[in-house]
């Protein structure tokens, strides 16, 4: 766990009134799924702030999975998704080149690639593509690069090794610089 969530850990009683593991309980009895139902719930029912809310959620909904960063990555490119491992592969390559200070955060079902902050994230949401999402701020978007809502202003589909070119690294080496 990185230092940044043990901090959030640390001090979320004192800034929301409950522990990790009594938010745990009360997210559970909402019955809700999706990542940001789950944050808007905590943010307009119980006052909490985006950042602690997403951190509880990030927490909420990758608990049981204590596995390495491995096992975790294996679990998004099982059955159908195989075959998109190789561009993941490609992608982490060409990122950790950018410097050591580059983090690679896998998730239950994406990959946070962070500097000081989340410069961009890698998910699979078919077996027939990667989507990358980009922090590139105010950059205009184009018919490749599209914009995007949430932490990730731009997104970036990839279905091929050739669609890992220089376009594509230099807008991911623009989101590190700004991280």
């Amino acid at each position: 766990m990185d230092a940044g969530t043990q901090s959030m850990i640390a001090n979320l009683s004192t800034n929301t009134g409950k522990t990790l593991e009594e938010w745990f309980v009360v997210l559970d009895s909402t019955g809700l799924e999706k990542h940001t139902d789950l944050i808007n719930y905590l943010k307009n029912e119980h006052g909490v702030s985006h950042g602690f809310a997403n951190g509880i959620v990030l927490q909420f909904r990758n608990r049981g999975f204590e596995q390495g960063d491995d096992a975790l990555v294996d679990a998004q490119y099982t059955g159908p998704k195989t075959s998109l491992r190789p561009l993941y592969g490609k992608l982490i390559e060409a990122v950790s080149a950018f410097g050591a200070d580059v983090e690679i955060a896998p998730k239950k079902s994406s990959v946070s690639l962070r500097r000081h902050k989340q410069f961009a994230l890698i998910e699979a949401p078919s077996a027939t593509r990667l989507q990358l999402g980009i922090n590139l701020g105010d950059t205009v978007p184009t018919g490749r690069l599209l914009a995007a809502k949430g932490m990730c202003t731009h997104k970036v589909s990839v279905a091929s090794a050739t669609e890992i070119d220089a376009e594509l690294l230099g807008w991911l080496r623009g989101a590190y610089d700004r991280a």
